[in-house]
């Protein structure tokens, strides 16, 4: 195979070190002449690019815009700058914690979540539990948020000027204008039902009795798959494997991690119900498991009680007794939203507005009845984990779709003017440390058409 070769650049150190450093991973992908073989498909300073990271973003990219054609190219090219980006973060000390690592993947499995409809249907869809696509978005989203950090350093100090903005704008043909989609701003205050006593004393009572039956011979995993409410393992038994710390809520994990082997714990509680667990192996600090999940019974009588308390904070927010924001402050149960006045924050962009065509039905229906500045009644609403409940919405800010306009939209157009000065500065960047960075590109690519010099013709070995 041809491959690519740089001539008069400055090489990382010990390229030996780096090709053994591979050999010792992966087994012999690297001929004694310096030719790539099956499995890597390019190696970017210290880091390699496999033949299943290539697949593996291929097939995301299929299944998250199913109704678009994949170019490998592209894929592949974007694969490499990531690597590129790796590596400078690992020379500069360019870290993201665990932690942080973690909450991306949850709000990403809550974006997948609420495009699929819930839990259980983005399960089918992957094959997969949910524990098992976070472990499997682990490595990914750490170097995808690592690379992202690596870019923020090179261009997070880029500032535009209102002049640039209007440039930028005015160059955009006439009949290129992008259409804005039909927007909103909404907050709102959420109340759940209580759950009464006796309920809960149902739910450890019942978890007791579940706990016994094992005990005395029955099954934990046919116990969990006719009694558990956890959707996402009761089908399987209510098993979870390779549990490590940082996946489960803590009062889980606090029980989980200190049983034996085969031990099942008592009845305890998390925001999820009351469950019931049982170790099944332990290597270090990852568990198998195998957990029932009980959810206490809402009664009718509950659930009215919660709309009451809506119906009143409505009445007393129109009789200004206390403001929307305040009584959100004071009374709603959404932990998200309530100590910013209700305000709602678009898990897809961080932000509080909110495409109309994004909106769940229950709050899109609330929506369109109601006048900017005014309220919708107690609306019933259901969680995607079966929560029920009751909450008042208030619209805002609402504004039809259109074509982008200077005036009207310049915070957006302002956005999309820096956004295109700092991509100008990252591709600058890229440019100039590819000619610093020790690259091979395997030969079955060499006639991709790149956005970047790793194909300089210079560089190719006779």
């Amino acid at each position: 195979m041809m491959l690519l070769k740089r001539r008069n650049l400055k090489l990382i150190p010990n390229t030996a070190g780096l090709v053994l450093f591979i050999i010792a991973l992966f087994g012999p992908t690297l001929s004694a002449q310096g030719v790539l073989i099956d499995g890597v498909l390019a190696v970017v300073g210290k880091n390699i690019v496999l033949k299943s990271d290539l697949n593996q973003a291929i097939e995301a990219q299929k299944k998250q815009n199913p109704q678009f054609e994949v170019d490998q190219c592209d894929v592949f090219e974007e694969l490499l700058l990531e690597k590129l980006l790796l590596h400078q973060a690992d020379l500069d000390s360019v870290e993201v914690s665990e932690e942080e690592v973690q909450a991306n993947i949850d709000r990403r499995i809550e974006v997948f979540i609420q495009q699929i409809g819930s839990s259980q249907r983005l399960e089918q869809y992957y094959g997969k539990s949910i524990l098992e696509i976070k472990e499997e978005m682990s490595e990914l989203i750490r170097n995808q948020m690592t690379a992202q950090r690596m870019m923020q350093n090179i261009n997070g100090d880029i500032e535009i000027t209102p002049s640039e903005v209007r440039l930028f704008y005015n160059d955009i043909p006439k009949d290129s204008l992008p259409l804005i989609n039909a927007e909103v701003k909404y907050a709102e205050i959420v109340k759940f039902p209580k759950v009464s006593e006796e309920a809960k004393q149902e739910a450890i009572d019942q978890l007791i009795n579940i706990k016994e039956r094992i005990l005395n011979g029955s099954s934990f995993s046919t116990m969990a798959v006719l009694y558990s409410d956890d959707e996402g393992s009761s089908k399987n038994g209510g098993e979870y494997k390779g549990i490590k710390r940082g996946q489960f809520v803590k009062e889980f994990e606090a029980i989980a991690f200190n049983l034996s082997l085969n031990e099942i714990s008592d009845p305890f509680k998390t925001e999820y119900g009351y469950h019931i667990v049982q170790l099944q192996s332990k290597r270090g600090q990852e568990l198998d498991l195998r957990h029932i999940l009980i959810k206490p019974k809402i009664s009718a009588e509950n659930l009215e009680a919660s709309k009451r308390v809506i119906d009143s904070l409505r009445a007393l927010i129109l009789e200004g007794k206390i403001s929307f924001e305040e009584a959100a402050k004071q009374f709603s149960d959404d932990e998200d939203s309530k100590l910013n006045g209700g305000l709602a924050v678009n898990p897809q962009s961080g932000e509080s507005v909110w495409e109309t065509g994004q909106l769940d039905k229950t709050i899109f229906y609330a929506l369109e009845n109601i006048e900017e500045g005014t309220m919708s009644p107690a609306t019933f609403f259901r969680t995607r984990d079966e929560k029920e409940g009751y909450k008042l919405i208030k619209l805002i800010d609402r504004t039809e779709a259109h074509t982008a306009d200077l005036g009207a939209d310049y915070q957006r157009i302002q956005q999309v003017a820096k956004a295109q000065k700092q991509q100008k500065a990252l591709e600058d960047w890229v440019n100039d440390k590819i000619g610093e960075t020790y690259v091979r590109v395997n030969n079955e690519y060499l006639s991709c058409t790149f956005k970047r010099k790793w194909l300089n013709a210079s560089q190719y070995a006779e």
